[in-house]
């Protein structure tokens, strides 16, 4: 339990400072910081407890973001990158992406063995579908929500 309060408020407080760092308006950082610390429990509860994959969990977690911000961008007239953007910083794949560059970096010193390209391309698929997984998340709810009047044919 102590472990998922951590997680909460470093994940709140990383998507606050990236608000700040955005220029977010001072009365929307709390919908900021509620926004990172939901995103981030939500991904944990649905990869341990429904032993869902971190890529599925992630589009879960995207979407519900997407739906709050849109629900809060209608509420505040703000528009919806202002809170989502803020709020998925704890979704990016950081170690994923990470891992995958120094195993580029490894294979172009030490030269290019099985392993290593089996390493990159493991932890670099998986980055680019999380990052897919948020990306489709976000627009998701915007598609869902928004009627145009044209006809799409």
């Amino acid at each position: 339990m102590l472990d998922l309060i951590t997680n909460f408020m470093f994940a709140a407080f990383a998507s606050t400072g990236f608000a700040m760092l955005f220029n977010v308006p001072k009365y929307a950082l709390i919908y900021c910081f509620f926004g990172g610390a939901i995103s981030h429990i939500t991904r944990e509860f649905f990869m341990y407890g429904f032993n869902f994959s971190i890529e599925f969990s992630t589009f879960i977690s995207a979407t519900l973001i997407g739906v709050i911000a849109f629900y809060f961008s209608r509420k505040n007239v703000i528009p919806r990158p202002v809170y989502t953007v803020a709020s998925i910083i704890p979704l990016i794949p950081g170690t994923y992406a990470f891992t995958a560059m120094i195993t580029l970096v490894d294979m172009n010193s030490h030269g290019i063995n099985p392993e290593l390209t089996a390493l990159f391309l493991e932890n670099f698929l998986k980055s680019v579908s999380i990052l897919g997984a948020i990306s489709f998340g976000i627009a998701l709810p915007s598609l869902y929500f928004i009627r145009h009047k044209k006809p799409i044919l």
